[in-house]
């Protein structure tokens, strides 16, 4: 037992000797550089055993009883934004957080972002929502995205999204079956994501472990 922990506990120190190295320039803490580099075994694991990997789909096409873009938002740097103003693109609304194991998933949001520019958008609702992983504040959010992911799509401003009190209407909005005509469910954990048309029209729900470049994804986006 004894030589096993032994073996064990070396084999710790190198992961994280590993990890430290290989994101020695990166701006993170040495929890955020662990899950950085253990995030692709960590959703395949989760993937494998089914665990957050639920995707919904709204396939009779129902219309939402009341319009996404009536809402408004307020943005990472202070500044209103109209949903409206993303009229005429699919949008991909992410709830993020820089302290999980899906925070990975920065980069291939971003890497979907820069392959549908212009024709995609992408907005991300930092939240603190799961397990208090998201504490910092809104310019450390966002220069933590930017730093250690090249982060260009629009952030808002920290929110709470899970059900309740405070809820951001725009999560009120896709949660609430009432309003987005067909979906009540809520985000799992951190990087749930929903799909808008073109149109207002809520299409998909993703779970955490569905990453932004899964052939679920790309396949309801449709963009050619």
């Amino acid at each position: 037992m004894g030589k096993f922990l032994a073996i064990a506990a070396l084999l710790v120190v190198f992961f994280i000797s590993y990890v430290l190295l290989v994101n020695k320039n990166d701006d993170m803490s040495v929890r955020q550089k662990v899950l950085k580099s253990s995030y692709p075994v960590f959703t395949s694991l989760n993937r494998m055993i089914g665990a957050h990997s639920l995707v919904l789909d709204n396939k009779s096409g129902v219309k939402p009883p009341t319009s996404v873009y009536d809402i408004s938002v307020t943005m990472n740097n202070g500044q209103k934004r109209n949903m409206s103003d993303f009229k005429g693109k699919k949008l991909l609304i992410v709830n993020t957080a820089s302290d999980c194991g899906y925070t990975g998933q920065y980069d291939e949001l971003q890497e979907l972002y820069e392959k549908y520019k212009g024709k995609f958008e992408i907005i991300g609702f930092p939240a603190n929502d799961f397990e208090e992983q998201e504490k910092g504040t809104d310019e450390e959010i966002m220069a933590f995205c930017k730093i250690n992911y090249g982060v260009s799509f629009p952030l808002t401003q920290k929110s709470i999204l899970k059900k309740g009190a405070g809820q951001h209407a725009v999560y009120q909005w896709l949660t609430q079956k009432d309003k987005n005509g067909w979906n009540s469910k809520s985000p799992s954990w951190n990087f749930s994501k929903f799909l808008i048309n073109e149109e207002g029209v809520l299409t998909h729900y993703f779970d955490p472990a569905v990453s932004p470049l899964s052939r679920d994804i790309i396949e309801a986006l449709q963009i050619p």
